[in-house]
């Protein structure tokens, strides 16, 4: 097959294995000897080991296996058979530790004690406390008094003269008119303010009540019939992507900064929001009549709108009246700053799923050709299923839901699990793909032929909301605290090509950076898909 992916017509996977073997010629000219310590019993260690005298052999060089990605522009994952194979004994392993304890204070304490040291030396040191270590020190403290001495000395809050409890923070307006709140340390504050164990009142009036980080309007709402799950949308007007972008945030009264605290009512409100602004959004476009201001659409209007949308889609001309015909969904959940000053993840942890549309076309500039198409990720899908199909006569997306669904170990162990699905139901495959990036990837697939939000009805939808919770929770479960997730879906006024909806989840992981094989999109891994499969199942029947 001429199309580089993992996915055979049939519904098999296709992947390759290097075991290379290879003599290597030796150029060097000299040799520089030089003891490097001494052994236990006295004996010298040197460095001869690295300046062999003539050739060098190396009879087996370790077997890789190279797994092409669904897609071909997603590159191809490369496993190490030796890594793998030891997590392969016990898949329990593939688990990231918990983040210790740390309290400096205890440790302030502790030598003020020893030494009769005044509190004044130690109001000194907090003030005085180097931007790296304070850095470090906010966002790996589990102590809230580290964190709101950290906190106090770059902030100006105002407190309540009877309790000393913060109430509010003092604000000035800067050259342009700008309301900003006083701040010496900009960076300092975004890693307190994601700490979880500064206390709530801290993070109340530094990020969560609503104004506290900007204008931004809120232009939608829900809330669960218990009144416990409550989230907002707001409008982000100034938006890195053209013509704006909504967040569906988890409400200042409905806290959540773990994937432990999220509900399903959770994600039912954050997902009715992109539903929501979706539909309205393309029935604008198509002229249907107004939807009602200043409420919330409930769940059978909102599937009414959606099958009235369906039934304008179906004439071309009416299609053709979409001045945005592409979805854009994603979440970030977690946050990192190194000492160094890296933003490791780019967002904040207290909860919230970013959306948009993306234009049809857009005017050109310095170009003769009438229109110019805007990015979207799953438009490169499209044209990949197109050609698969021109080529072999298939769908790849039905191929796919076969080679996962008759999936086979690639190291041969018959006697470990061979199940890439880690959460299946009657409408939606959660899995773990043959060609994982960023080590533990997860998909998410309708099982019928889904290709956006629009065509899926409502039992399609909280099938996907609750597989997304899912694979979420597994993920969180195994240690991943960073994750971004994404949508790649089909455009709206598409005819039918058989792509369908995907949901990519993509953890960033410690020891993972991100180098010039990744840049390159060569994915190199250190567990066999199954075993990673074999690890989710465990979190999801906790």
């Amino acid at each position: 097959m001429e199309l580089r992916s993992c996915i055979l017509p049939e519904g098999k996977f296709i992947y390759s294995v290097h075991t290379p073997s290879y003599g290597v010629a030796n150029l060097r000219e000299n040799d520089y000897i030089h003891a490097l310590g001494v052994f236990t019993g006295g004996e010298t260690h040197d460095n001869r080991m690295n300046f062999p005298a003539g050739e060098v052999d190396v009879p087996c060089g370790g077997t890789v296996f190279e797994v092409p990605n669904l897609f071909p522009f997603r590159g191809a994952t490369f496993i190490n058979k030796v890594w793998a194979d030891e997590n392969a004994v016990d898949p329990s392993r593939i688990r990231l530790p918990d983040p210790p304890e740390i309290s400096l204070q205890d440790e302030i304490d502790a030598l003020a004690n020893e030494t009769g040291a005044s509190g004044g030396a130690a109001d000194r040191f907090w003030r005085r406390l180097p931007e790296p270590l304070a850095l470090a020190l906010g966002q790996t403290s589990t102590d809230s008094r580290d964190l709101v001495r950290l906190a106090e000395s770059i902030c100006e809050f105002v407190h309540d003269p009877d309790t000393g409890a913060p109430v509010g923070m003092r604000f000035f307006k800067d050259e342009k008119g700008r309301v900003r709140a006083r701040i010496s340390r900009r960076h300092l504050f975004e890693v307190l303010a994601n700490n979880p164990y500064l206390p709530e009142a801290y993070r109340q009036i530094m990020v969560l009540r609503p104004g506290a980080q900007g204008d931004s309007a809120i232009v939608g709402e829900w809330k669960s019939p218990d009144g416990k799950s409550h989230v907002f949308e707001y409008l982000r007007s100034n938006s890195y992507i053209p013509w704006g972008h909504y967040a569906a945030n988890i409400a200042d009264d409905a806290v959540r900064y773990r994937i432990e605290d999220l509900t399903e009512d959770d994600m039912t409100g954050m997902r009715h929001l992109y539903y929501q602004r979706t539909f309205v959004r393309i029935a604008e476009d198509l002229e249907l009549p107004r939807v009602p201001r200043r409420k919330a659409i409930a769940p059978a209007d909102l599937e009414r709108l959606r099958l009235e949308i369906c039934g304008e889609l179906t004439d071309a001309r009416r299609r053709g009246k979409l001045a945005f015909n592409r979805t854009l969904w994603g979440w970030n959940f977690g946050f990192d700053f190194s000492p160094t000053g890296y933003r490791l993840h780019g967002s904040h942890q207290q909860v919230h799923q970013q959306y948009a549309m993306i234009p049809s076309s857009v005017d050109p500039a310095g170009a003769a050709d009438p229109a110019v198409y805007p990015y979207a990720c799953g438009d490169r899908i499209e044209t990949f299923v197109d050609a698969y199909r021109a080529q072999t006569g298939a769908c790849f997306f039905d191929a796919l839901v076969r080679a996962v669904q008759s999936n086979e170990r690639m190291d041969g162990a018959w006697d470990r699990p061979s199940d890439l699905v880690v959460y299946s139901d009657e409408n939606v495959l959660l899995f773990v793909p043959k060609a994982q990036t960023s080590q533990w990837e997860l998909n998410l697939v309708p099982l019928s032929p889904v290709g956006n939000i629009v065509e899926a009805d409502r039992r399609v939808r909280r099938s996907l909301d609750f597989a997304i919770l899912t694979a979420v929770r597994a993920l969180s479960g195994l240690g991943a605290r960073m994750i971004t997730s994404i949508e790649c879906s089909k455009r709206l006024d598409s005819p039918d090509t058989g792509q369908r909806l995907l949901y990519c989840f993509l953890p960033r992981l410690p020891e993972s950076p991100g180098s010039f094989s990744e840049a390159q999109h060569r994915w190199i891994s250190g567990h066999y898909p199954e075993d990673f499969a074999a690890a989710c199942r465990r979190q999801v029947e906790r």
